[in-house]
């Protein structure tokens, strides 16, 4: 089963300083047909402008991925983390019983997006974790490459989630397959460009639920920067 979900029919919110939009029920957008995904609970398309940022909040229980798309975040935490990333990688935090942080776009004039996921952990206080990991662009062109896994799989960043998270920027033209294993489903989400699946075209923004599908197949129409996240079938 193949479901595409169009950027024009998710929640939306414009705070002046964070312009968001919510894959899945999230602050002020409530839609009981739409709470998650599995495990996934969260994916939120935020772009943060010049100079703002979200202030020192808590978290727990939570397992929380950054993918930066553009721009620069800086991050500080109450573990003593403190670090700015950019285009392409990835910084990750596992909540447990609970840590405050803040996330920032220092920058004066340039703006800041990036990819919020939120995972459910398979257990409550488990213990805080948290890193990120520099990628380069040559790591995901024209390929897959995983960014996360759980603590079996084969990413350098590993959460408490049996999940996987794969990006790519695939040039106009070129395909790729990933095949699914028995009893999972993937999440799919078109960051920039475009590409096909199947018949279904994702443009820039469009997300797509993808169940009981043996292998996905991806075109780029255009060159394409996308991200998925694969994770048990429920």
């Amino acid at each position: 089963m193949l479901k595409k979900l169009p950027k024009e029919k998710m929640g939306t919110s414009n705070l002046g300083w964070l312009e968001s939009r919510f894959h899945f029920s999230f602050a002020d957008y409530r839609n009981p047909n739409n709470i998650n995904f599995g495990v996934l609970r969260v994916l939120n398309d935020d772009i943060i402008h010049a100079n703002s940022g979200f202030d020192t909040h808590p978290h727990s229980n939570m397992e929380i991925i950054s993918y930066i798309v553009n721009g620069e975040i800086t991050h500080k935490d109450s573990m003593g983390n403190s670090e700015t990333l950019k285009r392409g990688e990835v910084q990750y935090l596992s909540a447990g019983d609970g840590i405050y942080h803040s996330e920032h776009n220092l920058h004066k004039t340039l703006d800041l997006r990036l990819l919020q996921i939120w995972i459910v952990p398979p257990k409550q206080g488990l213990q805080r974790l948290y890193g990120s990991k520099r990628f380069k662009e040559i790591d995901r062109k024209n390929k897959l490459l995983n960014i996360v896994s759980g603590q079996e799989g084969n990413a350098d960043i590993k959460i408490y989630q049996d999940i996987n998270i794969y990006v790519s920027q695939l040039e106009a033209n070129k395909t790729l397959d990933f095949n699914i294993k028995k009893d999972r489903q993937v999440y799919f989400v078109q960051i920039e460009g475009s590409s096909q699946i199947k018949d279904i075209i994702l443009n820039n923004g469009d997300a797509l639920e993808i169940v009981d599908l043996e292998k996905l197949e991806i075109k780029a129409l255009e060159n394409s920067h996308f991200l998925f996240i694969e994770m048990k079938k429920v």
